[in-house]
């Protein structure tokens, strides 16, 4: 099916042409007839799939096609997880738009960068407003943005942004906006406990959902069994051993990442770190230097898990398993996008061999354990010790929990 036959204009065509986009996805034949309706989407497919130019596309499209006034006002609002996301769906929507007779007015909200000049930018007229939650509600707080023209609203990697952290916000989010929008929220996954909160945003959703097994089928998917101070010297010896152009290796934790890309640049790696703590400016700077090869092997955090499309990966590395499931399929969706091969590696050693399995379970794979020679597993599994009885009165209260996960995930991420 070319993308013609889904209602796009010769002007979105020729952009499609032009970045090398021969025929939809799957996801896009499904999703954009129904933007095109006036539906609200509630769409889920694995990462590498197309969402993201399933919601642009036909967006693009129906804002060119409505008159412009003097000065562009806010239509479409899209709101991201992370920067870094929302530049690459800002460069997005004007990439597409680069043929159309009106071009779109596009502008991304972060933090990192200057608040008073994204103002002034909007000031200035904005059709697209593309924005991480935070950014836009610092924004918000200004009074200085009309959103009384709002049109269309986009949650894309929703399931990132639609977590209990995100209720507030959310409810400040949709005050300021019309009640009569077009909704539409992306992701890989939708866990249950979060849909009573998307149905704040949908009203009559139209439900599009891809099976996983579409991109997971072109991963290959490897467990190897070692112990946690030789997972270095085991990936520099695969490192040298395989024919990988491109490496992403996903830590734990910040520090991690930083020391880690250190130590193997004084191997002769070009190795960089890629995590929250970095400037805006220096994060922009190594993605970049990692798309154009430069940098071979990036060290990240769980933030380089989600949207982010970098052509040909070659491996994704698990040198920290990751916290839920959810996030082991964001990860290995990095490398075999758009349809290509890739591989995924995980090391796990006795202390982590239940959580993988864990993970195998709510992901509904099967691996088998390797080891490498020079490299295998010792030592033997620790006894589980039975923990003292709870003593009534002196759990954990339900804000104290609370308080322990929102720590947590700030300390991981910014």
């Amino acid at each position: 099916m070319p993308f013609s036959s889904l209602g796009l204009s010769d002007n979105i065509t020729l952009a499609l042409k032009n970045k090398a986009y021969k025929k939809p996805t799957e996801i896009q034949e499904k999703v954009i007839p129904l933007i095109f309706e006036g539906k609200d989407v509630m769409a889920m497919a694995q990462t590498g799939s197309g969402k993201s130019a399933s919601f642009i596309l036909p967006l693009l499209q129906m804002l060119s096609q409505k008159k412009r006034d003097t000065k562009a006002k806010i239509k479409i609002l899209v709101l991201t997880p992370t920067r870094e996301l929302t530049l690459q769906v800002g460069a997005a929507l004007e990439e597409f738009g680069a043929f159309l007779i009106q071009q779109p007015k596009v502008v991304s909200l972060i933090g990192g960068q200057s608040i008073g000049d994204q103002l002034y930018k909007i000031q200035q007229g904005c059709d697209i407003l593309v924005a991480t939650s935070g950014r836009f509600l610092d924004v918000l707080r200004k009074k200085q943005m009309n959103l009384s023209f709002l049109e269309y609203l986009v949650l894309d990697e929703a399931d990132k942004m639609l977590n209990l952290d995100f209720t507030q916000e959310l409810d400040l989010v949709l005050e300021a906006l019309p009640k009569k929008r077009q909704n539409m929220l992306f992701s890989a996954t939708y866990p249950e406990k979060m849909l009573h909160i998307a149905s704040k945003v949908l009203t009559n959703p139209v439900e599009v959902s891809i099976k996983e097994s579409q991109t997971v089928d072109t991963i290959e998917q490897r467990v190897i069994e070692v112990n946690r101070e030789n997972r270095g010297p085991l990936l520099r010896h695969l490192l040298k051993e395989n024919k990988w152009d491109l490496v992403l290796v996903f830590m734990a934790n910040k520090r991690a990442t930083d020391n880690i890309a250190e130590k193997f640049r004084k191997y002769g790696f070009e190795a960089a770190s890629f995590n929250g703590d970095l400037d805006q400016e220096l994060r922009n700077q190594t993605l970049t230097a990692f798309k154009e090869r430069k940098i071979k092997i990036l060290f990240a955090t769980d933030i380089a898990a989600r949207g982010l499309d970098i052509e040909d990966i070659d491996c994704i590395i698990n040198y920290d398993l990751p916290r839920s499931p959810a996030d082991y399929i964001h990860r290995i969706g990095r490398t075999a996008r758009a349809g290509k091969s890739g591989v995924a590696i995980s090391f796990i050693d006795h202390e982590t061999q239940e959580h993988f399995f864990l993970i195998e379970k709510r992901s509904g794979i099967k691996l088998r354990r390797q080891s490498i020679k020079g490299f295998e597993l010792q030592g033997e599994a620790p006894k589980k010790r039975k923990g003292p009885a709870p003593v009534k009165g002196k759990g954990k209260s339900k804000k104290d929990k609370l308080r322990e996960q929102k720590s947590l995930k700030q300390s991981q991420e910014d």
